[in-house]
């Protein structure tokens, strides 16, 4: 069974500091263990750039481009990534209208639509609750998977 996983675990994934790394990598490990797929859509990886390049200052990890790509190219090895389609727009759109989505939950909702397009139904994210009014994905976090509580 495949399962999406949300830009918010990569990067706590490939920042050894951060203080939810090892959560997120133990998740990763047990999922992938469990013998799910993981994976990342373009847009996780787009994401994953800006916060990564992004000065410290400004919330981001100040990385250089360089080793920002080092990141992604070992981040499209260990992840199935899967390819952005033109199905997912008109999918995203009428996700946006039907569950009145506004401001940044309509980065989220696009995750959503790229799942239902793949036939992804299980998602790993530290925003669980920015899930919630999607009844067709299941989201996991981190701390759940850890603790056992996804089925397997």
């Amino acid at each position: 069974m495949k399962m999406l996983v949300d830009t918010n675990v990569i990067l706590r994934f490939t920042q050894k500091a951060n203080p939810s790394h090892a959560v997120a990598r133990s998740a990763l490990t047990h999922v992938s263990r469990l013998g799910h797929e993981l994976c990342l859509v373009p847009q996780s990886i787009y994401e994953y750039w800006v916060v990564a390049t992004r000065p410290i200052a400004v919330n981001g990890f100040g990385m250089l481009a360089g080793v920002a790509d080092r990141h992604v190219q070992e981040l499209l090895q260990r992840f199935t990534l899967l390819r952005d389609e033109r199905g997912i727009y008109s999918r995203w759109h009428d996700l946006v209208v039907m569950h009145n989505v506004q401001g940044k939950q309509a980065h989220d909702t696009r995750l959503v639509a790229a799942m239902e397009r793949h036939s992804v139904k299980r998602l790993l994210t530290f925003n669980k609750s920015d899930f919630g009014r999607f009844p067709t994905i299941v989201a996991f976090s981190p701390d759940e998977i850890v603790s056992g509580i996804m089925p397997a």
